[in-house]
């Protein structure tokens, strides 16, 4: 696929997924525009061909040179290059996305904003859990009565660059003895956390099911959210590319991802 024709599917995905969450995204160059200073950023993913990945860039702060940008890659999959974009967009959106609109709305209507002891200056905002593969019920039960943030504070403490807001991401699941434990602080793979992460007592099962849940950590020191302009009310997000989506005290967040017909990605 020709650069520019991954980047229109990339942005029209981008763009009907934010519309699901109230937000109107539109096309300025490589650069998609959205409410108040927010915008999304397109960059090419490294390494073969970036085939079914997407790196998107959440700005918060557009025209600030020192203005948070949250960065995240997802992949997706499918049987053409494009359906895998169009999957990998959804996965961003449920996961990443969610959690920054809710970041700006402050609504309590696309995650859970929480403390944890173990990382004081530190509020953490965190969107559903994508969980897809065999018998995601397990690994989606768990993490509904689980908050793996406190057992991987002591590594991430000293990794979050950021001074107003960090992006954790957590990828965890497959199988028993081929289980898969990775935990990414702006992009980049913290081996420490992933060895905390790793040591949990999420379920292992005898085939493949993986969770995939992004985290903001922001500064209690300073709201990175001050500038921009609140979006409007958000529409409720509609099924898409993953089996299940939780998180904590939240089942009509999963409710959302459980309709026939959703696919794997």
């Amino acid at each position: 696929m020709r650069p520019q024709h991954r980047l229109d599917v990339i942005q029209r995905s981008v763009i009907r997924e934010m519309t699901r969450f109230g937000q109107a995204f539109t096309v300025d160059g490589e650069l998609l525009r959205g409410p108040g200073t927010t915008a999304v950023a397109v960059r090419e993913h490294p390494g073969d061909g970036g085939t079914g990945h997407v790196d998107l860039g959440y700005v918060l702060q557009l025209g600030r040179a020192d203005g948070p940008v949250v960065w995240d890659c997802a992949a997706g999959l499918g049987r053409t290059e494009e359906e895998q974009l169009d999957n990998a967009v959804r996965m961003w959106a449920t996961t990443t996305a969610t959690a920054v609109v809710e970041l700006l709305d402050s609504r309590g209507e696309f995650g859970d904003r929480y403390r944890s002891a173990e990382l004081p200056g530190w509020q953490a905002v965190q969107g559903p859990a994508a969980v897809f593969g065999f018998g995601s019920r397990r690994l989606a039960d768990w993490l509904e009565d689980h908050q793996p943030l406190p057992a991987l504070a002591d590594a991430l403490r000293q990794e979050l660059t950021g001074p107003q807001v960090n992006g954790v991401k957590l990828f965890l699941g497959g199988r028993v003895g081929e289980d898969v434990a990775e935990v990414r602080v702006n992009g980049v793979v913290s081996d420490r956390a992933s060895a905390a992460l790793r040591t949990l007592d999420w379920p292992r099962g005898e085939r493949l099911c993986w969770a995939r849940l992004f985290i903001l950590l922001v500064a209690e020191s300073a709201d990175p959210s001050e500038p921009v302009e609140r979006p409007a009310a958000a529409a409720p997000h509609g099924a898409g590319a993953v089996r299940g989506a939780v998180t904590g005290r939240r089942p009509r967040l999963l409710d959302r991802w459980r309709r026939p017909g959703a696919r794997r990605g």
